[in-house]
C-alpha cells in the first residue's frame, strides 16, 4: 500500500507541473537608485507590465484585470508616482517621465485602447482615463 501512495503521489506532481499554464502574465523590474517602490496585481492571462526607475524614491503601481494587457513604466529621475490601471483586453498603456516630481495616472476601462506619454522637466501633472474601445491618446509635456 505505502509503495502505490507513493507512485501515485509522484505521478500526481508530475502531472500537476505539466499543467502549468504557458499563458502567465509577466511582470519585469529594474529599479537601480535608491527607495524605489513597485507593485500592482494582474488578474487574466497574457498581461505584461515593465517597470525600470533609476534615481530615487520613484514610485509605480499598475492593476491589470483582462487579458494581453501591457503596461510599461520608465522614469529615471526622482520622486516620480505611475500609476496604470487597465481592465479589458489588449490595451496598452506607456508613461516616460525623466525628471523630477511627475505625476502620471493611465486608467484604460474596455478593449483596444492606447495611451503613451513623456514628461520631461519637473513637476508635471497627466491623468488620462479612455474607456470604451479603440482609443488613442499621446501626451508630451515639458514642465521646466
Amino acid at each position: 500500500m505505502p509503495r502505490k501512495f507513493f507512485l501515485t503521489t509522484v505521478v500526481a506532481a508530475v502531472l500537476g507541473a505539466s499543467a502549468i499554464p504557458a499563458s502567465a502574465n509577466e511582470v519585469n523590474i529594474r529599479q537601480y537608485g535608491y527607495a524605489h517602490s513597485a507593485g500592482g496585481t494582474q488578474t487574466g492571462i497574457h498581461n505584461r507590465i515593465g517597470v525600470y526607475q533609476s534615481g530615487r524614491y520613484n514610485k509605480m503601481i499598475s492593476r491589470q484585470t483582462g487579458q494581453r494587457n501591457l503596461a510599461v513604466v520608465g522614469q529615471d529621475g526622482r520622486r516620480n508616482f505611475a500609476e496604470t490601471r487597465q481592465y479589458g483586453s489588449r490595451n496598452t498603456a506607456g508613461v516616460g517621465q525623466f525628471g523630477a516630481r511627475h505625476t502620471t495616472i493611465l486608467t484604460q476601462d474596455g478593449n483596444g485602447n492606447i495611451a503613451a506619454g513623456v514628461q520631461v522637466g519637473h513637476g508635471c501633472k497627466a491623468d488620462v482615463n479612455q474607456s470604451g474601445q479603440g482609443n488613442v491618446t499621446a501626451f508630451v509635456q515639458d514642465c521646466f
